[in-house]
């Protein structure tokens, strides 16, 4: 059975990017965030239009510097950073999903930033 494992550069920055994402009201926001992309997204294929996918970018990206600015108290990184920064949102994402990441408290954590 093979294992991935993410190159140092890329383990790097998702370290400071969950660094960036300490605070459980942030984490929350980007977790509904992303999942109202992803609904735009499905919405977009079922009907053949793009204008669902762009109305859930806007609400996903709402979401995540409502937590950056009122929560968090930081910068997205994505402004610095946007491609390393949206695939990391889908790795936090899925880490979530597969329990490596608490919504809770960060002492829940399996994943920690360094």
């Amino acid at each position: 059975m093979l294992v991935k494992v993410d190159s140092p550069a890329k383990q790097k920055f998702y370290d400071f990017y969950l660094e960036e994402h300490q605070n459980m009201a942030c984490r929350r926001l980007h977790f509904a965030g992303s999942s109202f992309g992803l609904i735009g997204l499905a919405k977009s294929v079922k009907n053949r239009s793009a204008k669902p996918l762009l109305k859930g970018i806007a609400a996903g990206y709402a979401c995540a510097w409502v937590g950056h600015f009122f929560f968090e108290k930081n910068k997205p990184a994505s402004f610095k950073f946007p491609l390393k920064s949206f695939a990391s949102d889908f790795r936090m994402y899925g880490d979530v999903l597969r329990g490596n990441l608490s919504l809770k408290d960060r002492k829940l954590d399996k994943v920690r930033a360094n």
